[in-house]
């Protein structure tokens, strides 16, 4: 096991997992945001360097934790070769296992590699997979003429926003989704349409790994447009920053696969993997 903390390093490490889209997405989304002042404080496992063949990206340790908070206690994994990944994962200290926490990347092995190290340390496994989208470079947006007024207007969303956003959040619902949400705000880029009382009434927001989620528009405010609109100002948004404009949609979100289509979005040949594991001792008490 390696930490690669070298700026030097990290910048080159980035270079490299360019060259292995779409399966790199997810660490090359942690990479940017860690060369880029590292506002969700992680860090980088290598099995090796230069010539690695699994990289993990993760909390750094000093940070401050919550051992229920399995949004924040997040890793992501590429490997070349997943023997490499299984090694790093039975490795003393690179995974922090007493703990609720998720591991995602766009292999697939990658569950029931990790599934079997969790059980032989009594952890359970829920898999939830999705497939994977990556934007098309966005020059054109939908017409905004009816939002340049004062109301309903395009912006951005504000720390106070999170409540809602926890609210209407499928995953959400509590108070460390409610933390994350706000951290998540904060830290990276987000848009939202806002009514005449100023309440955002369509959304999107970008995750740690520089995922565009939770693009959600109330029900009274929907076939309006607001949702396409949204999807397309964050992508280019994000584009302009120089990330990759990638999401995730389930298989069985109908309205949002036809979005996806409507805007010419790629959907990729790999499925993006989202394992959430709990220890025994946690599993009475932690939030799925």
């Amino acid at each position: 096991m390696l930490v690669l903390n070298c700026c030097t390093k990290l910048l080159i490490l980035e270079k490299i997992l360019k060259n292995h889209f779409p399966q790199s997405l997810k660490v090359y989304g942690a990479v940017m945001n860690i060369n880029r002042g590292n506002p969700f404080q992680k860090e980088v496992i290598l099995d090796s360097w230069p010539d690695f063949k699994a990289v993990i990206t993760r909390r750094q340790r000093e940070a401050e934790t919550d051992n229920f908070d399995h949004y924040t206690n997040a890793y992501a994994v590429f490997y070349k070769d997943v023997r490499a990944y299984q090694q790093l994962l039975v490795e003393r200290d690179v995974i922090n296992w007493d703990q609720v926490f998720q591991i995602q990347g766009l292999q697939s092995e990658l569950y029931d590699v990790t599934k079997a190290v969790a059980n032989s340390k009594q952890l359970q496994v829920k898999l939830t997979s999705f497939q994977a989208v990556h934007f098309s470079p966005v020059s054109t947006l939908p017409d905004t003429g009816s939002l340049t007024g004062s109301s309903p207007r395009l912006t951005y969303l504000s720390v106070a926003d999170a409540d809602l956003l926890n609210r209407t959040w499928s995953r959400g619902g509590n108070e460390q989704c409610l933390q994350y949400i706000a951290n998540l705000i904060a830290c990276f880029p987000s848009v939202c349409v806002r009514d005449d009382k100023g309440n955002p009434v369509s959304w999107s927001i970008t995750d740690q790994f520089a995922t565009m989620c939770h693009g959600y528009t109330l029900p009274e405010h929907r076939r309006k447009g607001y949702s396409r609109l949204v999807a397309l100002t964050l992508a280019r948004k994000l584009q302009s920053r120089g990330f990759p404009s990638q999401g995730n949609v389930l298989d069985d979100n109908v309205a949002s696969i036809s979005l996806l289509k409507s805007v010419h979005a790629e959907f990729l040949p790999c499925r993006f993997h989202r394992l959430i594991l709990t220890p025994a001792t946690f599993s009475d008490q932690a939030h799925h």
